[in-house]
């Protein structure tokens, strides 16, 4: 065991792959790549670089020295100087012209970025994933009447499919701002100290016509069509805001997800995966917990309250850059989106899972049905000759005495006796009975589902790839 703190995000809950992206190799690997992509475009614009300078780059590209670039570090303080040195050690003819007219955040921002939309492409395919189950789910139970509530009382049916679109529909809201996000991708490109290519204009004697492509191919070299028109010393760090937001309503719409599992394995009607073998409690053997469902709240709380830090980065710039946003963008915006990859993870585990039990479902509903179906009987009194204003008054008078005897006496809701047996109504308990159908109840709800999956859902998930569910450890 490690006698030294190690973050519960990478040991115990994020995915190989998440933590693969914002791993210490992945970064200085695309340092390097960076930086054979600025060499390699200043020769193609004419400076006297040579084509087996690039070549002995791209030999030692993805050998990095880490062992120099530690001890040089130690020494000069300073991240970027200490890995262009090492690579210098390992290409000596190149040693000269690595990082020319660059500064640190040329290789630190760009890297950043890069890491960011791989990261969100990792999040979309998770998201995804987590749609495409939940309205597998829904198509599956649209037709299953299940007791509506709001303010967790009461209320007129729904059906558990018609509930499942809601959670569906948080998460296509977060799709939506995800891929817009995405489709603005662009890089810091090789924008000098402080954002006026002061540096690259001298390096091409003036010519500003080769520092705009510069900037625009070194970007291309790296996989992406567009740069920032405008910098700082950094890209603008409301980019890290934008995106510690977008992760954050991805955390909502999950916790609000996975709070509705909980309310509803409470009430034994829909529980979250079990495994043979789980254990629920330590001192309770016959307990169930909804600890999958717990644990998305509880991660997705700390993405929701990460929001803070990129935004109170953003107010703390001062004019170019300043240097305070750099231990705190280092935590905040990796471990964000480790949290919401353990967390998207988990909603498909949960949702690929649940398991449902209509029996339950069903004698909830019923014992609250038939106070809602005293409209439509009433209705059917009132076609038999019955006064609607007399007949309201008693159904009103019958539904308090019935509710009453729930629940002060904890005997059966009686609602449909007490109607029958009054001769204001002309209704048997049969034909009361016949109206109580819970699926004359649920409105347009199966439909709903329906047309909500063929015409909003398939549309906007038919393209896209989704991953694999990875195993969920306790």
């Amino acid at each position: 065991m490690k006698n030294t703190y190690e973050s519960p995000l990478t040991s115990r809950y994020a995915s190989d792959k998440m933590q693969e992206l914002f791993s210490p190799d992945k970064k200085f690997k695309t340092w390097r790549k960076l930086w054979i992509a600025l060499a390699e475009t200043e020769m193609e614009l004419g400076l006297d670089i040579s084509q087996e300078q690039i070549d002995e780059l791209k030999k030692f590209q993805n050998d990095i020295n880490y062992d120099v670039a530690k001890a040089r570090e130690k020494e000069v303080r300073h991240d970027v100087m200490s890995h262009v040195y090492a690579y210098g050690v390992q290409c000596p003819k190149a040693a000269g012209i690595i990082h020319l007219g660059a500064t640190s955040c040329f290789v630190g921002d760009n890297t950043d970025l890069i890491i960011i939309y791989e990261a969100m492409e990792l999040v979309k395919k998770r998201l995804v994933k987590v749609i495409s189950t939940l309205t597998e789910f829904a198509n599956e139970y649209k037709s299953l009447p299940t007791l509506g509530f709001t303010h967790y009382q009461p209320a007129q049916p729904t059906t558990v499919g018609k509930r499942a679109t809601l959670w569906i529909q948080d998460f296509l809201l977060d799709l939506e701002s995800l891929e817009d996000f995405l489709q603005r991708k662009r890089l810091r490109g090789a924008k000098g100290t402080t954002g006026t290519q002061a540096s690259f204009l001298e390096l091409f004697d003036g010519d500003y016509e080769k520092v705009k492509l510069l900037d625009k191919t070194v970007a291309e070299k790296m996989g992406y069509e567009d740069v920032f028109a405008v910098t700082g010393q950094t890209y603008s760090r409301k980019i890290d805001s934008q995106v510690v937001n977008i992760l954050a309503g991805i955390a909502q719409s999950a916790t609000k997800f996975s709070n509705d599992i909980r309310l509803l394995q409470h009430l034994k009607e829909i529980e979250e995966p079990f495994e043979k073998n789980q254990i629920g409690s330590s001192a309770m053997a016959y307990k169930r917990n909804p600890m999958r469902s717990e644990r998305i709240a509880s991660l997705s709380r700390y993405v929701i309250s990460d929001m803070l830090n990129p935004a109170m980065t953003v107010c703390g710039q001062w004019f170019e850059r300043t240097l305070d946003d750099s231990a705190n963008k280092r935590i905040s915006v990796p471990e964000a989106f480790l949290a919401i990859d353990a967390v998207l993870n988990l909603c498909a585990n949960v949702s690929d899972g649940l398991v449902v039990y209509p029996k339950v479902i069903e004698q909830r509903l019923m014992k609250e049905l038939p106070f809602m179906a005293t409209e439509n009987i009433m209705m059917d009194a009132v076609k038999r000759g019955g006064n609607r204003q007399e007949l309201h008054e008693k159904i009103r008078v019958h539904s308090l005495e019935a509710a009453r005897v729930v629940k002060a006496e904890g005997g059966e809701n009686d609602l449909v006796d007490r109607i029958a047996n009054d001769s204001s109504f002309g209704i048997t308990k049969e034909e009361i009975l016949e109206v109580l159908k819970p699926e004359l109840y649920v409105g347009c709800a199966p439909m709903q589902v329906e047309e909500f999956i063929d015409n909003i859902v398939k549309p906007m998930i038919k393209d896209e790839d989704s991953v694999e569910i990875s195993e969920i450890t306790v």
